[in-house]
């Protein structure tokens, strides 16, 4: 089952501002608010942070030297359960209707007031519960903690890639359901850029299936033609 543990108070914010001395300036206000932040100046910063751990928030520009904030918004609601709030001198109101449609919850306008900046984030981290609670996945044979993306089987820990436990966490929040193949793909790849056919999700399948299963413990089921179901081992 999945099930939550409390966590410390302390809330992380992943900030992508290419501005360096405004990323400077708000790391520094911030974590004097008692913020623990993690910079980065692009996307491709702010994606292999996101590969690694998971913030409470994001603080995000809207325009990147790498690319736009807003698919770079779209990409991270689809497949992370993390607030976003666009921070961004793009300030007509056809822009910020497209920032709440990409999955934002809160869109502030550049130049603004340090204090507006800190009760926009109170009041979105008290709305979506800010993972003041992590997600874990237990079952005494197999242990997930999906927030700080780590893994135990039978006591020893697994390596696992950031693609295996957005797979993982899919099949097992959707225990009830059958997940094709189609569907694996568009929360996991279709955003990336990268072109991917089924054959990845059979690969990532299989791998997953070598690292957290055993001869007494089966946990994705194949339903032939359809897809995958998740079932406790």
């Amino acid at each position: 089952m999945i099930y939550t543990r409390g966590m410390s108070t302390l809330k992380t914010i992943l900030l992508i501002e290419d501005d360096r001395d405004l990323n400077a300036g708000l790391t520094c206000d911030l974590e004097m608010e008692h913020y623990r932040v993690l910079s980065a100046f692009t996307l491709a910063d702010g994606q292999r942070i996101l590969d690694s751990e998971a913030p409470d928030l994001i603080l995000l520009d809207g325009n990147l030297p790498d690319g736009d904030g807003f698919a770079f918004c779209r990409k991270v609601r689809s497949q992370y359960d993390i607030p976003v709030i666009f921070l961004t001198a793009r300030d007509m109101e056809q822009e910020e209707m497209q920032g709440f449609d990409c999955g934002a919850v809160d869109y502030i306008t550049k130049p603004f007031k340090i204090q507006i900046l800190h009760r926009r984030l109170q009041a979105a981290l008290r709305k979506t519960g800010a993972r003041e609670e992590r997600s874990l996945y237990d079952d005494g044979y197999l242990q997930i903690d999906f927030d700080q993306m780590t893994a135990v089987r039978d006591s020893e820990p697994l390596t696992m890639t950031p693609t295996e436990f957005r797979i993982l966490r899919l099949l097992i929040a959707n225990a009830d359901k059958v997940m094709t193949k189609r569907l694996l793909l568009e929360k996991i790849w279709d955003n990336s850029g990268n072109f991917v056919d089924e054959h990845a999700v059979a690969v990532n399948i299989n791998r997953l299936r070598k690292k957290i299963e055993s001869q007494d413990h089966e946990y994705i089921k194949t339903l032939y033609g359809v897809g995958y179901q998740w079932r406790n081992g």
